[in-house]
């Protein structure tokens, strides 16, 4: 890819998103997933601290379908692509095949470093049952 977009999301709101750091120069996106916000009910603390984490990041920040967002973005900045970072979701996957179904553009997906080294279930809904999981791994 030579015109790239990045698409971020939650799982890696980080100013070291491999992404970010691999094209820092290129036009970066967040959506809000109304979907996904409707379906999880998630709270207004976890939205709040979401959007704080935004702030610190140089995207712009939209509403809406996910990757409909995604690929206007992409055309309105006439990218060639769309470079992001992996996530566990089963949404991720279906966001991803619906960016390349619906338009001619290719996903090209970063891994981050692992926060923690864990193979078992980790309750992603809630960042406290994450938490009591991870703080095992990360304080060793």
């Amino acid at each position: 890819m030579k015109k790239p977009i990045v698409w971020i999301h939650g799982d890696c709101l980080s100013p070291k998103n491999p992404a970010l750091q691999e094209y820092p120069d290129a036009p970066a996106i967040w959506v809000w997933d109304d979907a996904l916000l409707e379906e999880w009910k998630i709270s207004l603390k976890r939205i709040v601290f979401i959007y704080e984490c935004l702030l610190e990041l140089p995207v712009t920040i939209r509403r809406g379908d996910v990757a409909a967002e995604v690929v206007a973005f992409a055309q309105e900045h006439g990218a060639d692509g769309v470079v992001t970072t992996a996530s566990p979701s089963p949404r991720f996957e279906m966001i991803c095949n619906a960016i390349e179904d619906t338009s001619s553009l290719e996903v090209e997906v970063w891994l981050p470093e692992a926060f923690v080294n864990y193979d078992g279930y980790i309750d992603l809904k809630r960042f406290s049952r994450y938490w009591r999981v991870a703080q095992q791994h990360v304080f060793k």
